[in-house]
Parts: structure tokens; C-alpha cells; sequence
């Protein structure tokens, strides 16, 4: 059997950071970057990539060689564990919100160069960076880095992934534009501040799923959760059948819904799937009830309600109807009218 060869997307401005650190602390790195796979010369051009598991190799080697888990980007060094530490001392939260907050709270004991601030309103849950000390060259790689730690933890303390509303970055958009849509999917924005990444504040009241145990497990493997996205999305049927319920015409397909939640549409199917839901079952449900809602609260026509729910004629939306509720849409009104008498 052939092995498919991995696709290099992660940009060398990445490699170069880390370089940067070495330099930082007078370490060579080229032992580091020959154990990656990465040839010096790659470095020189901007437009250059490497692969995914190469920057998984070479972030683990130099955090643990340089004995920083933040490469450099503060004044003071995180010695190997300090992220761990955040991520135990959070675990034992009721819920992802206490568990960012605290989070956000505790690496406030790290270093005061930068802030982190968590807050959830009714409409997003959100993550800012407030920036204390000018950190150069090694901002980007701090942010992406940072927001990528975060993330990469709440995902995994709820085993699911967690869709952005969107990201800001206070810096210019850089070349390697393509990489930030992969790790943080959805609208992006740059030269905004603060840096803050945001999502449905329903994640944020999801109960933490994972413990010590789990933990340890996780913290042997805990770099590819900052550059690969985590798969599995608790809330996809509830968000599908939100979306759904914003236009219950059923005009939607599955390719418009997976680019409305940033998602492809493979992805999308295949997650329903696993949840034991399909797109026309979600589809049906919304319409459904959409039926039942203006047969019993207004006096419309069962034409115009069947067109209000995605239906050409009323022929086929009372078939439909049948099928789902085992009633006719005439019977249902009348039953509605006699029990609001």
C-alpha cells in the first residue's frame, strides 16, 4: 500500500521563531532542525512550507531543549511543564467557562507581559490577549501559539471541537494567510485589537469531560493539539438545527450549511453520522415544527404555510407532513383550535 505524502502548509516564519528562540538562549539549533527534516537553507525564503508533523517534531525538541514551553517570547523563560500545570490546575472546573477563566487567571502567575482575559456574553465567549511588553519578532508566533495552547485544551477538556465566530490579530495579514484559515476556520481579522479569538458561549457552559488520568495521558501528546484541529463537535446538531431554523423554507443544501459553519461538507455529514442524525432528519424536524407552529398561532392557508416550510405545492407538503407527525395539517388545526377553546 502507497503512504500519501504529507502536504507542507505550515509557513517557515514559524520555523523562524523558533530559530529566534535558540538564538535567544545561544543554542544551535541545528541539531533540532536536522532531527525535524528541516534543511537550513529552507529558512531563507518566506514562501516556503513544512509539514505539520516536521513543526510537531521541532516545537517538542526545542521546548524541552531550551527548557521554555513560550520559546522565548517573554522576559522570563516558562520552564518545561508550565502549560501542564495550567492545564491541571483548571481540570477540575465544573465547566469549560471556570475552567478558562481559571485558565487565563493562572498564567497571569507566569509572566505579566501579556494578560489574558476571558469573558462570555449572551452572544460570543471570548478570549483577548492584553499586551503588556513589546514582544518583537516574536508576536505572531506568540499569539497564533497561545490562542492554538487554549483552544487546543478546551477542545479537549469537553471532547469537542469548538467552531470560532472569529480571530483578530493586531498585526498585518501575513503571507502565509492560508495558514491561519486552517487553524482558526472562520472570519478573520487583522490589524484589530486586542488579539482575541471568540465562539458560541454555549461551549463555554459544556461540563469538563476529562481528568487526571486523561491529563497525563494527553500532556505525552499534547503538541499536536495545537497545530491539528480536534474532529468531533458536541453541538453540531444543535447548531445545524439553529442555522436550520433561521430559514425553515428548506432551500438549505449541505454544502451551504458546511460553509456556514466553516466545515466541509464531508466533514459535516459525516459528523451528523456519528451523532446518529442526518441533514434531511434535521431538515424534516425544523419544517415540521415550523408547520405545527403556524397551523395552531395563525389562520394562513395550508398553501402559504407549505410554502413558508420549503414546499412547491400543497399536495406534497401534506403527504410530507403525514409521514412525520401521522396526522393531517387540517386535523392538526383543528385540534389546536379546539383545545385554545
Amino acid at each position: 500500500m502507497s503512504v500519501v505524502p504529507e502536504i507542507a502548509i505550515t509557513p517557515v516564519a514559524f520555523v523562524r521563531a523558533i530559530v529566534a528562540a535558540y538564538r535567544r538562549y545561544g543554542v544551535d539549533p541545528s541539531d533540532a532542525l536536522r532531527r525535524a527534516r528541516i534543511a537550513p537553507e529552507l529558512l531563507s525564503d518566506p514562501r516556503n512550507r513544512v509539514t505539520g508533523s516536521q513543526m510537531q517534531t521541532l516545537f517538542g525538541i526545542a521546548i524541552q531543549e531550551l527548557d521554555d514551553e513560550a520559546l522565548g517570547w517573554f522576559s522570563r523563560r516558562l520552564p518545561w511543564g508550565s502549560y501542564g500545570m495550567l492545564c491541571r490546575a483548571a481540570l477540575g472546573s465544573p465547566t469549560l467557562e471556570i475552567a478558562l477563566k481559571r485558565w487565563c487567571r493562572y498564567h497571569g502567575l507566569l509572566t505579566d507581559d501579556i494578560v489574558l482575559k476571558f469573558a462570555v456574553t449572551r452572544s460570543a465567549a471570548s478570549i483577548a490577549i492584553q499586551i503588556n511588553r513589546d514582544l518583537g519578532e516574536m508576536a505572531e508566533f506568540c499569539f497564533a501559539t497561545l490562542f492554538r495552547y487554549i483552544l487546543g485544551y478546551a477542545c479537549w477538556a469537553i471532547n469537542s471541537r469548538i467552531p470560532l465566530l472569529e480571530a483578530s490579530f493586531p498585526f498585518d495579514a501575513p503571507e502565509h494567510i492560508e495558514v491561519y484559515r486552517m487553524l482558526f476556520p472562520g472570519p478573520l481579522h487583522f490589524r484589530s485589537e486586542p488579539a482575541k479569538i471568540s465562539f458560541d458561549p454555549q461551549y463555554a457552559a459544556l461540563s469538563i469531560r476529562r481528568d487526571d488520568r486523561a491529563l497525563n495521558k494527553m500532556l505525552q501528546h499534547a503538541v499536536p493539539l495545537t497545530i491539528f484541529p480536534y474532529r468531533r463537535d458536541r453541538l453540531l446538531v444543535q447548531r445545524v438545527r439553529e442555522l436550520l431554523r433561521t430559514r425553515p423554507d428548506g432551500f438549505h443544501t449541505g454544502e451551504s450549511i458546511a460553509k456556514e459553519l466553516h466545515v466541509s461538507p464531508r466533514t459535516l455529514h459525516r459528523q451528523l453520522q456519528e451523532e446518529g442524525a442526518s441533514l434531511q432528519a434535521l431538515k424534516d424536524e425544523v419544517r415540521r415544527d415550523r408547520a405545527v407552529e403556524l397551523l395552531n398561532r395563525t389562520s394562513k392557508p395550508i398553501k402559504q404555510i407549505a410554502l413558508a416550510v420549503g414546499f412547491l405545492n400543497e399536495k406534497s407538503f401534506s403527504r410530507a407532513f403525514k409521514q412525520w407527525t401521522g396526522a393531517t395539517p387540517e386535523s392538526i388545526r383543528e385540534k389546536g383550535r379546539r383545545f385554545g377553546s
